[in-house]
């Protein structure tokens, strides 16, 4: 057979050596150059490879109405990084516009659409001064409430940014500019706009969906193809480059690692967290590149072999990058992203479980063939020889590695297989919770419970009881057990006290004939909502948003912590929404008793319900009869 290998002499110039350096541009580098898409589309131009193309939403649906001859005009809305700029480049693109134009210096393009329309694009409205955009937001009045047919505005802004500038030219033109009262309810979904005005709102794009585009459009980019006939990768070598690529797209531990880093995207987004498509890039970006001993910490190419020689492969773990900690502290927590996953713990938390699997494993004959599953088998970035060398030495209790850090050695080794294991444990481990790693250990039970409401589900049985026991904890201040009912009490008087035994009243667990609590999907935030309604009347339900921090603070109290040592604010939040209900039901026995002359008070006598508890921990109600003179 015709040998048909290359010679290894071609290969002296990395073969995907562009393409990486093209990558690195989204990357968290010092200068966040990545932060313009001028910059990343002239990186692109230098490395002359095929760009990283993204879906955008809104795209086609913005197409179609231009070219269909709609009129009125354009708002891409959205964050810093939500890709305003790139949807306002490809939307001139497929409207004809070119590349050069879009290139120049000016601030206002126009463009004559086939229809002899002319439609003038604005790429960042902040750019613009006083003049500049008064006369485009002149256009986009006019084009909005009918007033122009032949020009229209399309404008990438900020929300505060574009509320602003309405606000400004109103009060210069004295007048209530018409179409700020609009955009501002639009952007709370809460109005809607004039027929004429269409708005995009990227910051509305679900977190976990944008990130598995970003990691198959850089994932799956033909590029990588090359990596294949790199000599970096010969003779056993492993490149932590191409390594971290196949682990992120699921050639090792299948596509857990993706679905896990989508749980903590979506967690982080239920928890408050924007995490804009930029932030997604550079996070996929650094989870490929990442290594401390690289420049300006993310690999290229030419600094592969040294990474080599040097043994230091294991440096470059995609699951110490997934958390940034390639990166100096302060450059890691200028990223949204970065200081989202912090809040986890991930790497710092750990269980008496894992933490005996990664010290002693190797050694206990009970430990050693789970060690081999989940560590030993990884011998790139689990049981390497300087992680084996650094346990032994803990194990030991070598007074030598002691003195030269040998302590500290181990646990920064430790923290990276705690992170490795949050990745690569299965899902259905008995012995081993990858979500009790973390600050949330109940954050896996909170995405079942979401799911749920929004597949319109049963909801798991555990999960509610979970939730019902805690709210019975906080409100009541004492250890029930109850997840059939809620006792909704007080001390006496609408104080914040934290022992409650007078129960005020105590509505179902389950909704039942319209009362009783029910767990809703709001649909405004896309968070699991309480309802309790205690009676049919409009105005006599409250609801308590569930957010990951309230949802583990409540399954914690269940499970025995006290509640302050968790967390105080939600503590004062969930103490709130008691009072919330104290005075509906106060207001629901007062209209009783205007319908009833003969109730409690009619013999004056008042009938006060305690909460009194069962060996068990079961509750229950006591009446007492006071009498008033």
């Amino acid at each position: 057979m015709e040998d048909t290998m290359v010679p290894e002499q071609e290969y002296t110039s990395p073969p995907a050596g562009s393409w990486i350096r093209f990558l690195r541009s989204y990357g968290p580098t010092p200068n966040n150059l990545n932060l313009f898409d001028e910059y990343v589309t002239g990186a692109l131009n230098r490395a002359k490879v095929q760009p990283i193309t993204l879906k955008s939403p809104y795209l086609e649906e913005m197409y179609e109405r231009v070219v269909s001859g709609k009129p009125g005009s354009i708002i891409i809305a959205g964050t810093a990084g939500d890709g305003k700029t790139y949807h306002c480049r490809s939307l001139w693109k497929s409207l004809g516009g070119n590349d050069k134009e879009w290139a120049n210096s000016e601030l206002v393009k126009k463009l004559i659409l086939t229809d002899g329309r002319i439609a003038y694009f604005v790429k960042d409205l902040s750019e613009l001064n006083d003049e500049q955009s008064d006369d485009v937001l002149d256009i986009l009045e006019r084009s909005s409430l009918g007033e122009e047919a032949h020009k229209l505005a399309v404008i990438a802004t900020n929300h505060g940014q574009i509320l602003e500038r309405l606000r400004d030219l109103g009060i210069r033109q004295n007048r209530v500019h018409p179409l700020r009262k609009p955009i501002q309810e639009a952007f709370l979904l809460s109005g809607t706009l004039p027929e004429r005005l269409a708005l995009y709102d990227l910051s509305r794009m679900a977190h976990r969906q944008s990130l598995e585009e970003v990691i198959s459009a850089i994932g799956a980019h033909p590029e990588w193809e090359n990596c294949k006939r790199c000599t970096l990768q010969s003779q056993g070598r492993i490149c932590p480059i191409f390594e971290n690529r196949n682990r992120l797209m699921g050639n090792v531990n299948g596509v857990r690692f993706a679905d896990r880093l989508g749980d903590l995207v979506e967690t982080a987004r239920l928890n408050g967290w924007h995490l804009p498509i930029r932030d997604l890039l550079a996070l996929v970006s650094n989870i490929i590149l990442g290594h401390p001993d690289a420049k300006e910490d993310l690999m290229s190419c030419s600094e592969v072999g040294r990474i080599q020689s040097s043994g230091t492969v294991e440096h470059g773990t995609l699951y110490d990058n997934a958390f940034g900690v390639n990166l100096p502290r302060r450059r890691a927590m200028d990223r949204p992203v970065f200081k989202a996953f912090s809040s986890f713990g991930i790497g710092e938390e750990t269980s008496n479980g894992s933490d005996g699997l990664l010290v002693y494993g190797v050694d206990d004959h009970e430990l050693s063939e789970s060690f081999h599953r989940f560590v030993g088998s990884d011998l790139i970035y689990g049981a390497t020889p300087a992680y084996l060398a650094a346990q032994q030495h803990y194990l030991e209790g070598d007074e030598g590695a002691r003195i030269d850090g040998g302590q500290d050695d181990f646990l920064s080794h430790l923290a990276t297989q705690r992170r490795r294991l949050f990745f690569t444990l299965p899902d259905d481990e008995p012995d081993y919770s990858y979500w009790g790693m973390t600050a949330f250990r109940f954050a896996g039970d909170y995405l079942k419970l979401s799911d749920a409401l929004i597949q319109r589900t049963p909801i798991n049985e555990l999960i509610r009881a979970r939730l019902v026991r805690g709210l019975n904890r906080v409100m009541s201040g004492l250890l029930l057990e109850n997840t059939d009912r809620i006792f909704v009490a007080s001390s006496g008087g609408f104080t914040q006290s934290r022992i409650s035994a007078l129960c005020d009243t105590q509505p179902s667990a389950r909704r039942q004939g319209g009362l009783g609590m029910a767990i809703k999907l709001d649909q405004q935030t896309g968070r699991p909502t309480l309802d309790i309604a205690l009676s049919h009347d409009a105005g006599s339900s409250a609801k308590f948003t569930l957010t990951p921090v309230r949802f583990e603070f409540l399954c914690r109290v269940a499970e025995g912590a006290l509640p302050g040592s968790f967390s105080n604010e939600c503590l004062e939040d969930l103490l709130a929404f008691k009072a919330k209900l104290l005075r509906k039901a106060e207001r629901l026995r007062s209209f009783l008793a205007e319908d009833d002359e003969e109730g409690s008070m009619g013999d004056g006598a008042l009938t006060l319900n305690f909460i009194e508890i069962e060996k068990d921990g079961h509750g229950f109600t006591r009446p007492s009869s006071i009498r008033i003179s």
